[in-house]
């Protein structure tokens, strides 16, 4: 193992087949295991569960952050080391993950195979034990109660989601795995894979972050601090500390932009020229169409303090 370790211990649901469908880990940490025992608090919650064909089992995972994926239990350890912001997104290798994530029907007692859940519905009708979904990735809820965060719809954060104290995220709102915020932010619109968002910013509704997890962006997007993308805005670009997309405006890396310094005569640029800097407003000129850019001075937006206290 090199120094960037992770370990925990906690509870993996197993099917009939011996398949790891997920494991729930309290308190990851840092480090190696410790030798001792470090599970009392789980005593007593091994057990089987008939109606998922499921047995939960107490287990004790230790991770290298810089390899692979290596294990169903280790792609969970990761996931929740992101979700208690233990580690941040982009910053723990996630190769191979997809691969030991099996899809698995969830349910409010946990996971099981969609075929045994097909196979067993009238008992699952009985119990009132509804599948609420068919997916790789659990909500973040049943595993993590970030402190200071407010989730007004739980099935729109996904496990491995890092939502720093002070986060709001309103119900049109979604976050997905190793993306999320480093500080107090407004989340209505989507923030997609490894994009992270900065202390005191915020993402109008409607407002699209394109990842890089599929479709063939490169671009590495985020937001810098007090930053604002606008209703139904779009940003394939990093923006930095201070900026405002206007609300209704994609901007891509190939976006064509005039560029209009006070003082300077305007020339035109592509978006991602400007990728990452800070103090910049993004606007469409509603006469021209024409995109723009112009320097923004002063502190960016301030959001609302009563919405996250």
């Amino acid at each position: 193992m090199t120094d960037r370790t992770a370990w925990g211990h906690g509870l993996a649901s197993i099917a009939r087949d011996g398949t790891v469908l997920d494991a729930w880990f309290p308190s990851p940490a840092l480090g190696e295991a410790p030798d001792a025992d470090p599970g009392r608090e789980l005593e007593g919650e091994e057990h089987v569960d008939e109606t998922r064909r499921v047995r939960v089992e107490a287990v004790t995972v230790e991770a290298d952050l810089d390899a692979p994926v290596a294990s169903t239990a280790d792609a969970y350890l990761r996931l929740q080391l992101l979700s208690h912001c233990v580690v941040r997104p982009n910053t723990v290798s996630l190769d191979g993950l997809m691969g030991h994530l099996p899809i698995n029907a969830w349910t409010a007692r946990g996971p099981m195979r969609p075929e045994d859940a097909e196979r067993r519905r009238p008992r699952l009708r009985r119990e009132g034990l509804a599948v609420r979904g068919l997916d790789r990735f659990p909500f973040l809820t049943d595993y993590v109660l970030p402190p200071r965060v407010r989730i007004a719809e739980a099935s729109c954060v996904r496990l491995g989601a890092h939502l720093a104290p002070g986060t709001t995220v309103m119900q049109a709102g979604f976050v997905n795995f190793n993306a999320g915020t480093l500080g107090t932010s407004m989340v209505e619109g989507r923030i997609s894979q490894g994009v992270v968002v900065g202390d005191g910013s915020d993402v109008g509704g409607g407002a699209s972050i394109m990842g890089t997890l599929s479709g063939g962006g490169k671009q590495r997007v985020s937001i810098g601090r007090r930053s604002l993308l606008g209703a139904n805005a779009g940003l394939g670009i990093a923006i930095g500390d201070d900026c405002v997309v206007e609300a209704g405006l994609y901007v891509t890396a190939g976006t064509k932009l005039t560029v209009l310094v006070p003082g300077q005569e305007p020339r035109a640029a592509k978006a991602v020229e400007l990728s990452g800097q800070d103090a910049w407003l993004y606007r469409r000129n509603s006469r021209t169409g024409a995109v723009e850019a112009l320097p923004r001075t002063g502190d960016g937006i301030t959001l609302n303090p009563l919405l996250h206290a």
